[in-house]
């Protein structure tokens, strides 16, 4: 059984793991993002361990990040998508194509990209129309969240509580311009967001890298990003605590994320983990895709 990585281990590690070639000392020191004297340090620890070997992985240092590496993901696909009436109508919103392709595809083609093939839509609205995405991606797997026009997307989180270990959640209906901003390995739970000056939007208060609060609209915030991963013990807790929160009074006009971000937050350190605004888009309203896919302005 090999033991756990550091922090500034993992990060040397994962960098030596995903190069296609040997990297330099000062190329690791850049992609890890920590001092060429840490960078030393933790390669001659690697070596000693025998988790890499003329700078390359060995099989011990691939064992060494299993319990990192994501294993599943889950897709939130049962809202209505009334802001985007009236595409919606007869779509179901991650169904619909931006310049000929699903929005969803982007998401999944990531996904399988870096290895994840344990893939689950949680779905409601028009639930029939996503038996189309087996034709090209036959290992997805649906869940069925009957009330989705009863209650918030909480009710569709509690569908998949079971499945939130070393696992994605994501909003199905992001159209993702940036795959690579969906990472194979993860060292702790984190969700994606992007700095802005203002917003009227959800977004993040942070410290030292770490989720505070979650809030609509906000100064010097962090932009909420719908793509989260959960690490093997907060996705075990979060499943129990989405059960929990939805049986709360009010419990099912929530939002998922309001449970480990203000229900139950004290028991939750998520990193945030920073994207760019052009990374990953949310389009909310039909004024928004005819600008982005010019066949809808018509």
């Amino acid at each position: 059984m090999v033991a756990g990585l550091s922090e500034k281990q993992f990060d040397v590690l994962v960098q030596i793991a995903e190069s296609t070639g040997p990297l330099s000392q000062r190329q690791l020191q850049e992609r890890a993002g920590h001092s060429l004297g840490t960078v030393n340090s933790v390669i001659k620890d690697l070596v000693g361990r025998g988790l890499i070997q003329n700078n390359r992985i060995t099989p011990e240092g691939i064992m060494a990040l299993e319990p990192y590496r994501a294993k599943r993901a889950v897709f939130i696909a049962a809202g209505f998508g009334s802001r985007l009436v009236p595409i919606t109508l007869n779509t179901p919103k991650p169904l619909i194509r931006v310049n000929g392709k699903r929005i969803i595809d982007g998401l999944i083609d990531a996904c399988l990209a870096i290895g994840i093939n344990e893939i689950y839509i949680v779905r409601g609205y028009l639930a029939e129309q996503f038996d189309q995405l087996l034709y090209k991606y036959p290992m997805l797997k649906f869940l069925e969240n009957p009330i989705y026009n009863e209650a918030n997307n909480i009710a569709s989180a509690v569908c998949a509580r079971y499945l939130l270990r070393n696992a994605y959640i994501f909003e199905a209906d992001l159209l993702l311009r940036n795959p690579a901003v969906i990472t194979k390995y993860h060292y702790t739970s984190d969700f994606l967001g992007f700095p802005v000056k203002r917003s009227d939007d959800w977004c993040f208060t942070v410290r030292d890298g770490i989720i505070q609060t979650q809030k609509i609209g906000g100064t010097d915030c962090w932009q909420v990003v719908g793509i989260s991963y959960w690490d093997d013990q907060s996705g075990k807790k979060l499943g129990e605590h989405l059960k929990l929160a939805y049986e709360m009074p009010g419990g099912k006009e929530q939002i998922w994320d309001y449970v480990p971000f203000s229900v139950f937050s004290p028991e939750y350190q998520v990193k945030l983990r920073e994207c760019s605004a052009e990374d990953v888009l949310e389009i909310d309203t039909f004024k928004e895709l005819k600008a982005i896919d010019k066949t809808y302005d018509i």
